[in-house]
């Protein structure tokens, strides 16, 4: 059940359990319904800053797109939306969570009766295949590494459109109902890898270029109705989505619609005021930090939803730029960060706490450790000066981090040019657009010094943490989620031997011994391990917050559709 009042000031646990939202002023009706019961019905919209990265489950590969794609498309598994364990993994289109064989090596899963696409076209396994083969094109292929890590044969495949006719012999389709992949590695927790974007399925030869971009070929409750990039998406109900073939998505609306490009100061004025249209409004971010101290009327708490921390915001350092290919200078930018500030900067213990290291606390397995303490996370300007030193670069250097146009991001950038300017390190600051931000970082070629970015769990383990960030593997031209381009030896065999664990307990344990492990060699910093914090409007029903820390759009709805 929800959680009427948020209590500022609380300290959450640091768990995976949900937090409910709700409007404040409901029951106003005299109907005698549960006042906060979403009704199916109605247009909900969703105040954003920016356009989602990308439509196609291909190519987008951040929190808030990952949930947007919930609406419209389905994988075989997906997070449960029950209380208490959205944690875990549940069948969606697939009747199980599959069934391994080979050592793990070789996963098989079983399709559900009565799955369509928008169009009416059934889903078989067939379409699940060209689905997930669309990752290994080297130009769409940039978002979820997953599967193209464990599903890679060695063939040098580059996907259905480049290797037109081509069989990819790492998914096989004995029949309709059946998927088979094979692969390259045991692997104990690939029930949870099928849950993720790259597995979406989609009809043969569809897709290619930009088409899923511009427009998806839906197959859960949603499909676009309009879409005008930066500007406004409309998504209607999918009348060929099965209710009784999903037990997740709740698709309470007939409608949703986006609309973007809003300063984040509007958008907290609108969800604060809660007039109007905005009754039917959640705000698509978290509050801006200078608003945190509004939140305090009965009405507002109750209309306020605050998450677990359940990402990082990090610094990553690219290793493969001058200064930054030596560790000891790496590690002086660790003790010279404030993080004291930076705190301040996103708001205070309302929205973050402090981060030691590269691994959320929610994660399971995780270690804590600190191997660049300062008194009160004000930084060691005296230990990072002398690590430079011993460098040789007592005077410091010029470097340039990459960062986003948004008042929280310019504080920390902010904050952490000025920590570094104390060690002699001259930071200049290259401002990228929100919307193609982690496209561009993800970028070789267009990649500086360094990057201040996020990243959060795709399911409860550190093999979703620590693989997709260090592992040599992941290195690529485009969709590099390796920022810091670190190619290290010893990393990259202990990251294939927890894979192969069979143990997912041990697994996750040996994940937190790399993490530490991983942060000597300092190729990041972390910075904040972030919470969030929603408004709704007062129409807006009782939802849950899911495993990506915001509210889950799967969830949410109107109390009275007509108002």
């Amino acid at each position: 059940m929800k959680t009427r009042n948020l209590v500022l000031g609380v300290v959450l646990a640091a768990s995976l359990a949900l937090t409910a939202c709700g409007g404040g002023t409901k029951g106003d009706g005299g109907d005698g319904a549960d006042s906060d019961v979403p009704q199916k019905g109605g247009t909900l919209s969703v105040l954003l800053n920016a356009d989602y990265s990308h439509l196609d489950p291909a190519m987008g590969f951040d929190g808030g797109v990952n949930n947007f794609y919930r609406l419209i498309y389905r994988t075989l598994t997906t997070n449960s939306t029950e209380s208490g364990k959205t944690s875990e993994m549940v069948p969606d289109l697939a009747t199980d969570l599959g069934t391994p064989s080979d050592g793990g090596k070789t996963w098989t899963f079983t399709l559900k009766d009565g799955l369509k696409f928008e169009d009416g076209t059934p889903i078989t396994s067939k379409e699940v295949k060209f689905g997930v083969s669309r990752v290994f094109d080297p130009a769409q292929g940039i978002g979820s590494p997953y599967a193209k890590t464990l599903l890679d044969d060695g063939s040098g495949y580059q996907g259905p459109y480049i290797d037109k006719g081509k069989d990819f012999a790492a998914i096989s389709t004995p029949d309709e109902k059946t998927v088979v992949f094979h692969l390259n590695q045991p692997y104990a927790d690939f029930a949870s890898v099928v849950g993720q974007n790259s597995f979406v399925p989609f009809p043969l030869g569809t897709g290619g270029g930009t088409a899923f971009d511009a427009k998806p070929i839906a197959s859960g409750p949603y499909k676009v109705e309009s879409y005008n990039r930066g500007s406004e998406l409309t998504l209607i109900r999918n009348t060929n989505w099965s209710e009784s073939t999903d037990a997740v998505r709740l698709a309470y609306p007939d409608s949703f619609e986006f609309t973007f490009g809003l300063d984040g100061a509007t958008i907290d004025e609108r969800m604060l005021a809660d007039q109007s249209g905005d009754k039917n409004a959640i705000s698509g971010g978290s509050l801006q930090p200078a608003n945190v101290s509004r939140v305090q009327t009965p009405q507002i708490q109750d209309r306020a939803v605050k998450t677990t921390a359940v990402c990082t915001t990090y610094m990553g350092l690219n290793t493969t730029k001058e200064n930054l290919s030596d560790p000891r200078v790496r590690q002086a930018i660790n003790y010279a960060v404030d993080k004291s500030s930076l705190l301040t900067a996103a708001g205070g213990s309302q929205l973050a706490t402090v981060a030691n290291t590269i691994m959320v606390p929610s994660l399971l397995g995780r270690k804590d450790f600190n191997l660049y303490p300062s008194t009160d996370n004000k930084g060691d300007v005296e230990k990072a000066k002398a690590l430079l030193a011993e460098a040789g670069l007592p005077d410091g250097f010029e470097m340039v981090i990459d960062t986003r146009g948004q008042p929280k991001m310019t504080a920390l950038s902010e904050g952490i040019q000025q920590a570094l300017a104390k060690v002699g390190i001259k930071v200049t600051l290259n401002v990228i657009d929100s919307s193609t931000f982690y496209e561009v970082i993800g970028t070789r070629s267009q990649q500086h010094d360094a990057a201040i970015t996020g990243w959060c769990p795709d399911w409860a383990s550190g093999a979703t943490f620590l693989p997709p960030l260090f592992d040599g593997a992941n290195i690529a031209d485009k969709g590099n989620s390796n920022l810091a381009q670190i190619d290290d030896p010893a990393v990259n065999q202990q990251i294939k031997d927890i894979a192969a664990m069979t143990d997912v307990d041990a697994a996750n344990a040996a994940y937190g011994e790399l993490d530490e492990k991983i942060m000597e060699l300092a190729p990041v910093v972390p910075l904040l391990y972030e919470n969030g914090l929603q408004l709704t409007g007062s129409n807006i029903g009782e939802s849950i917050t899911g495993f990506n820390g915001g509210i889950d759009l799967v969830t949410v709805g109107l109390v009275k559709p007509g108002k």
